[in-house]
């Protein structure tokens, strides 16, 4: 039976660390602002715009909303992103995804200055990951390896697979992987032979964007099973890429849906505005 990995215990153990370092940063007066916009007003979007703004207040960080209606032309919002990249007082900008149909999410996220991208996602910030250098690291990857650290399980030499190769969690969570001296495969919906690859995994990560997907066929015994989905099942009930109940008798231990990786999106969201704030 597998260890749960709880991310809401380790989230406040971030957010608490965070809450110090902004006050001591308070003392030496320095203090910034995350700017948050979204437009539209899709419920999933709201609820993490909720989150953000309630971690920002936690931690003692002023946060701006910008709610656009869905109707907003690209030009008006690269517009308000460029007032923001030149507010000396907003220290990070981050637009919520996914954006309406007339927006290109490219061009949006070129146009946010890497300076102050907190979400990692500027190609800028990628290219810093990719290389070694310093620069703002994608949340979700970032809250999976604190996942591990804080669970006590060692990343070194471990054979890690990895199902996703999107831009915002597969390819960075790859790299950070590689970062701590794990062999990493990459698999995705094209990949030959995928539960062959996956049982050779010491730590599986999942973001494969289907419900429950990955079972116990998947995973050898005393596997590590770290699931990014997010999905509402036939009973409206939150699951995960993940089917929970199978896994949890085969692996060492693994993260549930919710309580596992979400939270700790937001508390690395938080670390990068901190970080933001001590450049």
């Amino acid at each position: 039976m597998a260890q749960l990995i709880d991310g809401k215990r380790i989230s406040k153990e971030i957010k608490d660390e965070l809450k110090e370092k902004t006050a001591r940063l308070k003392e030496r007066g320095i203090s910034g602002c995350l700017a948050v916009i979204q437009v539209g007003e899709d419920p999933a979007s709201s609820v993490y715009v909720r989150n953000k703004k309630r971690a920002c207040e936690y931690i003692g960080i002023e946060s701006l909303s910008y709610e656009l209606p869905a109707e907003t032309t690209q030009a008006e919002l690269l517009q308000l992103i460029e007032t923001l990249n030149s507010d000396k007082k907003v220290t990070g900008i981050l637009v919520q995804l996914p954006v309406p149909d007339q927006i290109d999410e490219n061009k949006i996220i070129k146009a946010i200055s890497p300076s102050k991208d907190v979400d990692g996602f500027h190609p800028e910030n990628v290219g810093a990951l990719v290389s070694g250098l310093p620069g703002f690291v994608s949340c979700t990857p970032a809250g999976v390896i604190e996942l591990l650290k804080r669970t006590g399980v060692s990343i070194t030499g471990k054979n890690c697979v990895v199902i996703g190769r999107s831009n915002i969690v597969g390819k960075p969570m790859a790299i950070l992987m590689l970062r701590e001296n794990a062999t990493v495969t990459i698999a995705h919906s094209k990949t030959k032979n995928l539960k062959e690859i996956c049982k050779n995994a010491d730590i599986l990560i999942v973001a494969v964007g289907k419900p429950k997907m990955v079972d116990a066929s998947y995973v050898k015994e005393g596997a590590v099973v770290i699931d990014v989905g997010i999905h509402r099942d036939a009973d409206n009930n939150l699951c995960g890429d993940v089917d929970f109940d199978s896994v949890f008798e085969t692996a060492q231990a693994v993260t549930p849906v919710p309580g596992g990786v979400g939270p700790m999106t937001i508390a690395m969201l938080m670390h990068n505005c901190v970080e933001a704030l001590e450049r």
